[in-house]
Formats: structure tokens, C-alpha cells, sequence
């Protein structure tokens, strides 16, 4: 057999038949669902006079419209709780497995599959999510999928699908002390571009990929989309193994020794060969900062704002022009001392509980400034959890932010969770598109310590 990439293994395992038109009928081993999507494709599904193939492969949870404020029950908006209410009421009679606001478990998708231990090496993981990716830190092929799909895999636990081609991003170097994970993949996109891996299964490999624990790398794998990829992964080591030892639906006992000695063979063979092969040096990167209005618009925390003038491709040149104009920046602004208005720290980008935890240094003792309304959004009720044993919630509470429910919150601002019009916002979610996070809201993408001291200085800063 010839070498073969890590993506090629997991495909390869899951093919169910081959189709004439060039597409492949793949076995889906999990089947995420979340109210925003899940609601109307099980209501399609049910209109076919369809079932669900296999009830005990998919799992749900509400989390993007959803409030996050305290003591919620619902969504703060009458629509979010009629869809919140026909969610519980299908999953229910589905008997589709639910980690609802009263189950421990509850939380963004994409943070509570692998605490639970969902998501496992060589598997495959669909979800109404784009940010699906973010499960291939773990060796499995995640990626977001559209209502119809979510149908066809509801009735078949199936999905046909066209195979992408095969792109291996080397990252060479070691970022400086500063720079996260969060740095590290926009510094990425910002060298390939929002398109520089479009029609690519992505696998992120290098030594300081392999230097990343495990919520470092579902930070990498999140933005994987954000790039173009169709996903992005991330050969399962001794991090992963260790990560997953132990979590509810991983396997247990002699069964997971097993299961690690076949996960072993999934990374890539030697001599394969990828259709695209890049090499990113990110030696001493420092933090990062967007300045426009996609992810790769993007420099390092105390640079400057690029001068569209300088471009010498007229589209990108009338790209960069209309960020400026919409962020109400000017050409060869600093970043550092930009004021703000807004500081949200969440998302499934950057709501772990080591996110908290840097976030929280940089808070402990200090105070928000007083013009700026800052958020925190854990992950999942364990991530809360865990954060308020640790004491990380007084130590934002007390610097005047708010602590809020576990849900996607302002990142997707599904439920009313949003900024005003003309606000400045730091984030630390994945995406900073125009009306992100709000109409006329003006969004700047951060790692979640870069957030915290932005959010004490009232303006952009850099931790220290």
C-alpha cells in the first residue's frame, strides 16, 4: 500500500461506497447538534416521513441563541425560547441524548464534545457548525455541514461528500512568550490568506504544534475554517491520549490501551505527499491583532495599521480600504492606544478554562476601565465550574466584568448578546466579518490575555 496522509487514513475507513459522479458516501460516527440549525433539518426530516438512523451516534446541546445572562432558562428573546422549547421537545421524543441548561454537561458544541470525550481520534464528526474543525486537534475529521446534510446524516448516518485535496501547514520556529495558539493561526492566516487553503483537508504539523496541550490545538483547528479549509487536523500524540483518558464516552480500561496502540497509526507515513505543502515561520511572532474585517487582516499587537495605498493588487487594495473605512481606522494608525468600548471573552475559539486562566493573571487586582463593558463567557458549565473553584470568577467579578452562562454569547449574536452601533469590541471569538457581532459593530480578533488588558486600559493594549 501506498504511503498515505493521516486524512487519507481516517477517509479511507469510513468509505462506505464509492459513487459514480466522483462523490463518496462516508459512515459519520457523530452527529452534533445545537438548536440554531437542529431545529428546522429535524422538522425536514420529519415532513419526508423519515426517523433517525442511530439515536445513540448524536448528541445535543443547546448553546447559540441561548441566553448567557445569570439565571437565564431560555433565550432572552421570545423566538430563541420557542426555539429553544421545540429543541428539547424533538431531541426528547428522538430520543436524541440533550446536555441541557440543567445537565452539568451543558455548553458550546464544540467545547463540550471532547470534555466528554465525543471526540476521539480517527473519527468522523459532522455539525450545522462551521467551526466543526475544531475536532480535528483530537486526529478526527470534523467539519460543519448544511441543513440538507444534516437530514441525509439524521435519516442514513451517512453523508456524501466530494474528497477534498491534501494540505500539510509546517509550522517552523517558536512564537514569543506572548503569543498564544490564537496568535499563532491568525499570524497563519495572515500569510495564506482567507483563501490560501480552500478545498484542502488541512493537517497542522511541526514541532510547535506538538508543544501545544490540547485546548492550545483546538484553538489552532478552530480557525482552520477561517482559512478556506474544509477542516483541519492534528496527529493524535501522548497529549491527546492523555487528554482523553478517563472522559465519560472515551473508552475505558484495557479498551482504551487498545484503542491508543490503533491511534497511533493514524499520523501521516513518512514519504506521503500532499497536493500543497507550506511552511509558516513563526519564530518570535508576538501577539496578535486584527485591524479589519476578516481574519487575515491582521498584524502584531504594537504594529501599525497597513497603508492601502501600498497594495499593489487593486482588489485587495479596495478590500483593505473598505475595512478602514468601516473600522474607522486610518493608514499607519497604531493599534496600541486604539479605544474600545467592548471586551468579550469566549467563544469555542477561546473559552477553556486555560483561556480563563490567562485572562484572569492579568485582571487579578485591577479594574475594567469605566467607558468599557467587558463579558466573560465560559465555555461549558464544567469550565464555569472548574473556574469558580479556582476562584477565577471573583477575580473578574471583582475588576467589573460580567460572568455570564455558558453559550456562544457575542460571538455569534444569535440571542440579542450584541454590541451597539459604533461600538469598539475586543473579542476573542474567531470570526470579525462586518455585523459579526452586532450592525456597525467594530470587532478586533485577540487571544484572551491581549482581551484582559485591553479591557483595563479602556483601549487596545498588549499584556505585559
Amino acid at each position: 500500500m501506498s504511503a498515505q496522509t493521516m486524512f487519507d487514513k481516517v477517509w479511507n475507513a469510513h468509505v462506505v461506497e464509492e459513487l459514480s459522479d466522483g462523490t463518496t458516501v462516508l459512515h459519520i460516527d457523530r452527529h452534533l447538534l445545537h438548536e440554531l440549525t437542529a431545529v428546522e433539518a429535524i422538522r425536514v426530516l420529519e415532513r419526508r416521513g423519515l426517523g433517525v438512523r442511530d439515536a445513540k451516534l448524536t448528541f445535543a446541546t443547546p448553546d447559540h441563541v441561548i441566553s448567557s445572562a445569570p439565571g437565564r432558562r431560555a433565550g432572552d428573546q421570545p423566538w430563541a425560547t420557542e426555539m429553544v422549547e421545540a429543541f428539547r421537545e424533538q431531541t426528547q421524543r428522538l430520543k436524541i441524548e440533550r446536555f441541557d441548561l440543567d445537565d452539568a454537561r451543558q455548553g458550546i458544541v464544540h467545547v463540550i464534545a471532547p470534555e466528554q470525550g465525543l471526540t476521539l481520534p480517527g473519527t468522523t464528526l459532522v455539525c450545522g457548525d462551521s467551526h466543526t474543525c475544531t475536532h480535528g486537534a483530537f486526529g478526527a475529521m470534523g467539519w460543519g455541514i448544511g441543513l440538507s446534510e444534516q437530514v441525509q446524516v439524521l435519516a442514513s448516518q451517512t453523508l456524501r461528500q466530494r474528497k477534498p485535496a491534501r494540505m500539510r501547514v509546517t509550522l517552523r520556529g517558536r512564537p514569543a512568550r506572548r503569543a498564544t495558539a490564537k496568535d499563532v493561526i491568525l499570524h497563519v492566516i495572515g500569510k495564506l490568506g482567507v483563501a490560501g487553503a480552500v478545498g484542502h483537508a488541512l493537517e497542522f504539523a511541526g514541532d510547535a504544534v506538538r508543544g501545544f496541550d490540547m485546548e492550545a490545538r483546538m484553538t489552532l483547528c478552530n480557525l482552520a475554517i477561517e482559512m478556506g479549509a474544509r477542516l483541519g487536523m492534528i496527529a493524535p500524540d501522548d497529549v491527546t491520549f492523555d487528554y482523553l483518558r478517563g472522559r465519560p464516552f472515551a473508552p475505558q480500561g484495557d479498551a482504551f490501551d487498545t484503542a491508543v496502540a490503533a491511534w497511533r497509526q493514524l499520523a501521516t507515513d513518512a514519504d506521503a505527499i500532499f497536493d500543497k505543502d507550506v511552511d509558516v515561520d513563526i519564530e518570535g511572532i508576538d501577539a496578535q491583532i486584527t485591524w479589519g474585517t476578516t481574519p487575515e487582516q491582521v498584524v502584531c499587537i504594537d504594529g501599525y495599521v497597513p497603508d492601502p495605498a501600498a497594495e499593489p493588487n487593486p482588489q485587495r487594495r479596495a478590500q483593505s480600504e473598505a475595512a478602514l473605512g468601516y473600522m474607522k481606522l486610518k493608514p499607519l494608525q497604531r493599534m496600541e492606544g486604539t479605544r474600545i468600548d467592548r471586551v468579550f471573552i469566549g467563544s469555542c475559539a477561546n473559552s477553556r478554562i486555560s483561556d480563563l486562566r490567562a485572562a484572569a493573571q492579568v485582571v487579578r487586582g485591577a479594574r475594567v476601565a469605566k467607558h468599557v463593558n467587558a463579558w466573560v463567557v465560559p465555555g461549558s458549565l464544567p469550565v464555569r465550574q472548574q473556574a469558580e473553584r479556582e476562584g477565577l470568577d471573583q477575580i473578574f467579578r471583582d475588576a467589573g466584568f460580567e460572568w455570564r452562562e455558558p453559550g456562544c454569547s457575542m460571538c455569534v449574536g444569535a440571542n440579542g448578546d450584541l454590541g451597539a452601533s459604533g461600538e469598539r469590541c475586543v473579542s476573542t471569538s474567531n470570526r470579525n466579518f462586518v455585523g459579526r457581532q452586532g450592525p456597525g459593530v467594530m470587532t478586533h480578533l485577540a487571544n484572551p490575555a491581549t482581551a484582559a488588558a485591553s479591557a483595563l486600559a479602556g483601549e487596545i493594549q498588549g499584556a505585559a
